[in-house]
């Protein structure tokens, strides 16, 4: 089953073609989601840091939670909004992207961490929140944050310079991987 029909029907919507060649509204989507990402991702790596025992150890997790959750819950709100008006504004270069498809799997299994987190180490913080160093289960997690999150700013920066297009021959790997139909294969 392919989404291409779809993303394809989304393309010529007329919201998407005025997103994408308005001259000030697509820049500054675009704005809002790096700005909004470095809000969500600053907090984020100051969190998983302190569950490493990097940085902030004198502070119990409860409170860096308490503090940075609205606004890291507030960033990503706006990033996933401003995310979606982008891949509104280009749906099937965006669809058909391997490093767009890559980052959306690094999402999913950054907000599966997420939720594995708070569902089973965080809720006994009250047990290890002081402790300088966090249990094993919260540093892993920290350390998967860090490293998803990484590659979901890389990956998302590599969006833009898409090496591998549906218009040009490539490799029968890169055609499955960007969902590229053989109609649009040379």
């Amino acid at each position: 089953m392919t989404l291409l029909p779809f993303v394809q029907w989304l393309a010529n919507t007329p919201g998407s073609a005025e997103l994408h060649e308005s001259l000030y509204l697509y820049p500054l989507v675009e704005s809002v989601h790096v700005l909004t990402l470095c809000v969500f991702v600053g907090l984020s790596v100051l969190l998983d840091l302190r569950l490493l025992g990097i940085t902030l150890r004198r502070v119990p997790v409860s409170e860096i939670t308490k503090r940075f959750i609205p606004w890291m819950t507030a960033g990503f709100a706006v990033m996933v909004v401003s995310g979606a008006l982008l891949f509104y504004a280009i749906p099937i270069r965006s669809y058909q992207n391997v490093f767009f498809r890559f980052k959306l799997v690094m999402l999913v299994l950054a907000g599966l961490n997420a939720w594995i987190f708070h569902k089973r180490v965080y809720r006994r913080v009250h047990e290890w929140g002081t402790d300088p160093v966090a249990p094993r289960a919260a540093r892993f997690a920290g350390a998967a944050s860090l490293v998803l999150w990484a590659l979901i700013v890389v990956a998302g920066r590599l969006i833009a310079y898409n090496w591998f297009d549906c218009d040009k021959p490539e490799p029968a790997v890169i055609v499955t991987l960007a969902g590229c139909s053989s109609d649009e294969i040379p």
